[in-house]
């Protein structure tokens, strides 16, 4: 079992950045790939980020590729999700999520622990 607690949403204005940090414990971390999702009001849940469990691979959603970086620090069990050029389409719940497997991928069905969320809201 792996619990997931994201931190460091917030209210920004468009063109800002944020970090977000996904801590993670249980019985493992560093062999389990990671991914941020996001759902804004309205919508699906929507794939954004993710990394295998050593950083060698990465992947993006085309929405916010050349904006949003993922990386992780597996002595620190922490995920992270920093946002540049922060859009008002940003807007969302984002969501860590880890899986049992170590390679990553877009499919939000593949993942088998979630975290409760954290709020991102970019004014315009």
């Amino acid at each position: 079992q792996v619990q997931l607690v994201e931190s460091g949403g917030g209210l920004v204005q468009a063109g800002d950045s944020l970090r977000l940090s996904c801590a993670a414990s249980g019985r493992t971390f560093s062999g389990n790939a990671m991914g941020w999702f996001r759902q804004a009001p309205g919508k699906e849940r929507e794939f954004v980020a993710a990394i295998n469990w050593s950083s060698s691979s990465t992947s993006y959603a085309d929405s916010v590729k050349g904006r949003f970086t993922i990386s992780r620090d597996n002595t620190k069990n922490t995920v992270y999700l920093q946002m540049n050029s922060l859009k008002p389409e940003d807007t969302a719940v984002y969501y860590c999520a880890a899986r049992k497997k170590s390679y990553q991928v877009i499919d939000s069905a593949a993942y088998d622990y979630w975290g409760q969320g954290t709020q991102v809201t970019v004014s315009s």
